[in-house]
Formats: C-alpha cells, structure tokens, sequence
C-alpha cells in the first residue's frame, strides 16, 4: 500500500476511535460531572471547553518533539482509553478516562494534520464508517453495549488504528533514511515551490465532525426523522419504517467529498446547499435537512482538497516528514477547529440552561465551513505552475467501492431495525398497567446508558409515559434513546417534540393508538421548552386518553401557568372519555401548580401510597413525578421502584376501568 494511501486509512481509522471517545466524552461532562443539573452551565462549559483549550499547546509540542513520537505516544493513549470505556466503568472512571481519550485524540489529530497536507479523504471515510457502524447498530454504541459484540468489534477497530499508525510511522522513517525526495524541499523542475494544502482542511474537521454528527451522518435522526406521521396524528411522530434515506445521506456525503464537481459549480453549489440543511435542520425539516447537509457537507471539504493555502513560500513547501513551520500551520489550523467544534456544541446545548435562542450555532458552523470551502484558491494546474498537481489520494476503484460498500452497509442498518409494528385491538381489559418515568435521555446516575435497565423497570407495563426522551442529542452521543427501548419492550410509540424537533415526551402502548394531538406550552420564562402529548387508545372498543408531560418551571418558581395549560388541555382532549395524565410534573402535592390539577376534576392516582418520592434515585427526597386519572378509574398496586437507571424513579400503578 502506497504510503498515502495508509495514512488515509490511519486517519479515517482514529476519526471513527475519536468519533466514540465523543460519544462517551459529551454526556459523561453532563450526567456525571453536571450530575443532575446540579452544577452552573457556565461551569460546565468552562469544564468542556478547557480540554479543547489545553489542545492548543498541542502543535508547538508537536514541531518540538516530531510528529511521529507524539502521534504515535497520543494514539496509544487513544487507544487504551477507548479500550477502558468498553468495560464499562461508570462514574468518576468513566468521566476521566474520556478525558484522557479525548485530550489524547486532540494530540494525535495535531499530530497528524503536521504530516498528512491532504486529509478530505481520510476524514470523509472516518466519518461516514462511524455513522454506519452507529446505524447498524441501532444508534447504540459498540462502547455501551459491552459484551461479546461489544468487545469483539472493538478488539477489531483499535488494534487495526495501532497497526496502521506503527506502519506509517515506520514507513516515515524509512523515507527519512533514505534521504530528500527528488524535488528536495519542495522544487519542481522548473525551480518554482509546489503548495502544500492542508490548512483549510484541517480547519474545516472540527466544524465538519459537529454538522455531521449533529446532522447529516447522525443515524438517530434519520430514524426520529423516519416517523412521519400522518393525518390523524398532526405534528407527531409514530414509528417509521426505516432510515433508508440515511442511506442515501451517506451516498450523497461520499460521492460529494471523494468526486471532484467542476471548480466553478461547485463553488457556488455546495455551500449553498449545506446553508439550506443547516436551516433545514433548525426549522425542523428533518430528512431534506441531513440529506443537503450531508451533500454540501462532503462537497465544501471536496473544495478545500483541491486547493492550495495561498502563495507558496518556503515554510509550505513539501518534503520527508513535512512536520516543520508548514506542519505547525497544519496543528494550530487542527486544534483551531475542534475549538470551534466545541464553542457551537457548548453554544447550542447551553441554551436549554440559559434560554437564548440557539438555532444559530448550527448555522453559524455551516457559514464557517461554506466560505472556507467557498474562498479557498483554485490549485495551481501544471500549466500554471510548471509542477504536476497532486491527483486523488484513493484510486477511483477504491472510492467507487468504499462509496457502495458504506452505502450497502447504511441500507442494511436501517433493515435491520424496524420500529415495533402498530398493536391490534384485544378484548377489553379491565384494568391496565401504567408507568410513568423521567428516563433522563437513557443515562442512569453512574453516567452509563443503560437502556436494559430501564427496560427491566418498565416491562410488564400496558402505557407507558416518558419524559426527557432523547431522539439524536449529539450532546448525548447521538443516540436514538426512544427506538432502542421500544424495541426492548417492544411496544410502538408515539413521540411529541419539546425542546427541538428531536427532545421531548413520548407514549408507548401495547394497545393501538387512534389519534393524537400535541401542544406546546408557553413558557413563562423557563429555557427548556415543554408540550402536552395526547394520544387515545383503543381498549377492545373503548377508548382512553393519555396525556404525557414534563413540566419546565422557570428558575425559582413552581410551573403554575404549565399546569393550568396542560389541565385544560387534557380536559379538552379527553372530551369525556377516561383520562390517565403523568410525567414529570417539577411540582409537589403542596404546591400551588399541583393544585392545577385537583382544580381542573383530576383525581391524585399515586395518593394511596403517599409520600411517594422520586426524585434524586440514590436519595429521594421530592414527589415530582407524577399520575392523575378522571373520577371513576381506580388506581392500586402504587409503586416508586427503587432503581439507578436513571435520576428520578419510576412510577406504577395499575387503573381499573368503569
């Protein structure tokens, strides 16, 4: 394998170990070391932001000790971290051992960006081969399922990136044995220096790494996106057949990326068409959102592959090991980009702490990366330049294959997990099981997501009622938290939007849903948003409301306005029918918002096992979570399940009809 070639490979290898340190890295800094919103969001932002901060030391160290050393050293750690955070630990060992991960993979991609001036390919493979491996499994990581599976594919991926860093480093080295390049540092025959890209590609990784994973190569929304609802459920989502779109995301992300469009179209085309997804995206239009950010996406780094930095001089000319003033460029231009990739992860997710409007980041991320592309000057062509511009860095028989493969592989993932097919209609039951759960987006108090566990608390339960469901938060790895535990239990569900198009409340039911209906609520001051979800189920021929909250109170007060919505809302939908109303309500049985909904004829179901506290898990001391029926249902069997899965326990209860 020629030696560009396996440092393309090497780089797509690390982007996917990086890509999961991520994934573990994003939600560990929320669950753990802002356990429970217990900690400022301004501290925690300081937390995450100061590893990306430190990485800036990283290419002066690189020019001091070499490229090689430190990459090789930095991909260890890499490797040993990601390794570690297979077994599982939890807790502070989790939160550490990520950090570790993560501060390692800012070095080694420093390091690597001194000496790879070319990495659109090995970015773009590293990419869309993280996005497929997500999708076929689910949207769960290989690190949170652990086991045989777990173990094994990860026992496949980090060794083969150690194999092939030690390969190019050895093969450096050999280079640098066997003395200066024919050109020497840089001249072509007419004298005249070759430029050296790499500067605006690396600067464009950061950016690249969050649109993908926040957008265009995120399988979790292409399954939330895949729910499209219909007629009887406007502005709900059921379960969909599949993300086979997300498929032709990543066809469209590669063959934009790795196939050069002509200069001039691509110029104008691909920027404007990664500005449409980004404001797709925040307007919540899914599918056609990551369909054009993923192809502007994969066209705007196409651009800077092509391109040099500017003028050639000295500092940029090419020659063995390249890790001189012109590979420090190339580190600082890395680290520069995963600060931004850090700022706007920081910037959109803070906004749910501090409520300012937040759809600008991702947008502001797609203008960065769309007038770098867009500005970046057109390579010298031989005839310009008396030297021979650099072709392709993968054959196009490698391309052509890699493109069908990881497309082949994405239509298999999609296949492989289809949502729980609609219930049928029983005979009518005279009593139903119900449980009500803040799940807390999947992640339990040790910061691990542990939807087995939250499986074993809700099976056996007829309705279920969640809140903080979480549908592709990039914040929280990427995971589609809702399909992976309604497959677990395998019930269909119904999904409202809150906070965006992919954070809400959810209703799982073994009986078939009829219809349904959301509100959003206003928000009277909190930065979180919140909605009431109606859905009415079919019991043999009668019908039952469910209504699922999550009240949002404003800093320091009881969420009165909230309940009195959601009350009459409720009164309104149920229309007469029996009702069952829960989540979590942010509010306690003394509380004037509480009192909402006594006022509004709804009867305390979880009254008979009071005080019945659910919140902290390790140490309940509130009763925020909870159920109300219309008079004439019958609540018994009340239980608050002591459990860990997540920060609040569960509610259950049984309710017998009239």
């Amino acid at each position: 394998m020629r030696h560009r070639h396996l440092s393309t490979l090497t780089l797509a290898l690390g982007i996917a170990v990086l890509l999961d340190v991520l994934r573990v890295w994003l939600p560990s800094v929320i669950t753990l070391f802002g356990r429970a919103a217990e900690t400022p969001a301004e501290l925690l932002g300081a937390f995450a932001l100061g590893w990306f901060l430190l990485a800036l030391a990283a290419p002066a160290l690189v020019r001091r000790t070499g490229a090689a050393p430190v990459g090789l050293v930095a991909a260890v750690v890499l490797a040993a971290a990601r390794l570690a955070l297979t077994a599982q630990p939890g807790g502070p060992a989790q939160l550490w051992l990520a950090c570790a991960g993560l501060l390692a993979g800012l070095v080694w991609l420093a390091a690597t960006a001194a000496s790879v001036p070319r990495p659109v390919a090995g970015l773009a493979l590293g990419m869309a081969g993280n996005a497929v491996g997500h999708a076929l499994l689910g949207t769960e990581d290989l690190v949170w399922r652990g086991g045989m599976l777990g173990w094994s594919l990860s026992a496949l991926l980090v060794p083969a990136f150690l194999a092939a860093s030690v390969a190019v480093r050895r093969e450096r080295a050999d280079t640098s044995a066997a003395g200066p390049s024919p050109t020497g540092a840089g001249h072509g025959t007419t004298g005249r220096r070759i430029r050296v890209p790499g500067r605006r590609d690396w600067l464009l990784c950061g950016p690249a790494l969050l649109l993908a994973g926040q957008v265009a190569l995120a399988p979790a929304l292409w399954s939330a996106a895949a729910g499209t609802g219909s007629p009887a459920f406007p502005g709900l989502a059921r379960p969909g057949s599949g993300a086979l779109p997300g498929a032709l995301a990543v066809l469209l992300f590669l063959a934009a990326a790795l196939f050069r469009a002509p200069a001039r179209v691509a110029r104008v085309l691909w920027p404007l068409v990664l500005l449409a997804g980004s404001v797709l995206f925040v307007t919540g239009h899914l599918v056609p959102a990551y369909l054009l950010t993923a192809a502007g996406l994969g066209g705007c780094l196409a651009l800077t592959d092509t391109t040099g930095d500017g003028p050639a001089s000295a500092d940029d000319a090419a020659g063995p090991g390249d890790d001189g003033r012109a590979g420090a460029r190339r580190g600082r231009a890395a680290a520069l980009g995963m600060l931004v990739f850090a700022v706007a992860t920081v910037a959109y997710y803070a906004a749910y702490d501090l409520g300012y409007p937040n759809g600008w980041a991702p947008v502001a991320t797609a203008v960065l990366v769309a007038l770098v592309a867009a500005t970046a000057p057109v390579r010298a062509t031989p005839a310009s330049s008396g030297a021979a511009a650099p072709g392709p860095v993968l054959p196009t028989t490698v391309r052509v294959t890699v493109l069908a493969g990881l497309t082949a592989l994405a239509a298999l993932g999609a296949a492989l997990h289809v949502p729980p097919a609609q219930a049928r209609a029983t005979a009518a039951p005279a009593a139903v099981r119900v449980a009500a759960y803040n799940i807390r987006m999947g992640f339990g108090l040790d910061g691990r997501l542990d939807l087995d566990a939250l499986a074993r608390e809700l099976r056996g339960a007829d309705i279920v009622l969640l809140s903080e469901v979480d549908r592709g938060w990039w914040l929280n790895g990427g995971h589609d938290t809702l399909a992976l535990l309604a497959r677990r239990l395998e019930m269909p569900y119904v999904f409202a939007p809150a906070a965006d198009p992919v954070w809400g409340d959810a209703v799982l039911s073994r009986f078939p849903a009829r219809s349904g209906q959301t509100r959003r609520l206003t928000a009277h001051g909190a930065p979180t948003g919140a909605q009431a979800l109606g859905v009415t189920l079919d019991l043999g021929g009668r019908e039952l409301a469910v209504v699922a909250t999550h009240l949002q109170p404003p800093p320091g007060r009881d969420p009165v306005e909230q309940a009195r919505e959601v009350a009459a809302f409720a009164g309104r939908y149920a229309a007469g029918r029996p009702l069952v109303l829960g989540g979590d309500l942010n509010t306690e049985p003394a509380d004037p918002a509480f009192a909402e909904f006594t006022r509004a004829g709804l009867v305390d179901a979880l009254a008979p096992a009071r005080p019945l506290r659910t919140s902290p898990a390790d140490d309940p001391r509130t009763q925020i979570d909870h159920v109300f029926v219309s008079p004439g249902l019958t609540a018994t069997e009340v239980r608050a399940p002591r459990t860990e899965a997540s920060d609040h326990l569960p509610v259950t209860l049984t309710v017998t009809l009239p």
